[in-house]
């Protein structure tokens, strides 16, 4: 009997048909390999992963216990595992993962290489994209946007119309709300609540 592939496999499938131009039988086989496997293995169910009229497309999976409802979308390369859920009108792609028990709501946006897991919650009109990472009881939520390589951890909270990027990490009790673009540095609810203004780091004006 063959092998069941992994997590890991099937990134390293996707890395390698990737590196094939668009159309080429190499790249088509390796795809349509991935997508019977994805069913064989018992991913991408109707009524068990995919309920209602939410939509898994493309190269998508979602597996585990995880599911995805309402009028959401998962597709191009991306995976919800564990005991995720995405539900609403969000939007997972790209090949960003959401996993562990997070949560995925309303308008929100994963994408990206982007990666949400643990107990996280992104929702509302929230957006978390680029190589950003939403972990552990986190939660962007509002218009907020998450980019770059930023991380969100710890019991943070990203939300309001502000913006955290490029290699900051909001994590402890931290609250970036407002208007408050964050651009770098380390924040960690010490500086209290930040509502406004561009910052490099705390105390660190752009």
């Amino acid at each position: 009997m063959a092998r069941r592939l992994t997590a890991a496999d099937r990134s390293r499938l996707i890395r390698l048909a990737s590196s094939f131009t668009t159309g080429s039988p190499e790249r088509k086989a390796i795809l349509a390999g991935l997508t019977q496997t994805a069913s064989g293995d018992g991913h991408n169910v109707p009524g068990k992963h995919i309920l209602q009229n939410a939509r898994v497309s493309d190269n998508a999976w979602v597996s585990g216990n995880a599911w995805v409802s309402g009028e959401a979308q998962v597709y191009g390369w991306a995976q919800v595992s564990g005991q995720a859920q995405v539900f609403g009108d969000a939007k997972v792609f790209g090949q960003a993962t959401v996993s562990g028990d997070a949560l995925v709501s309303d308008n929100a946006q994963v994408s990206g290489y982007s990666r949400v897991w643990g107990m996280a919650e992104v929702t509302g009109n929230a957006k978390v994209s680029g190589r950003a990472l939403v972990y552990d009881r986190a939660k962007v939520f509002g218009t907020a946007k998450v980019s770059g390589d930023a991380k969100v951890f710890g019991t943070a909270k990203v939300y309001g119309n502000s913006e955290v990027s490029g290699q900051a990490q909001v994590s402890g009790r931290a609250y970036i709300g407002g208007t408050a673009v964050i651009l770098g540095g380390t924040w960690d609810g010490s500086e209290g609540k930040i509502l406004e203004g561009r910052w490099k780091a705390p105390g660190v004006p752009a």
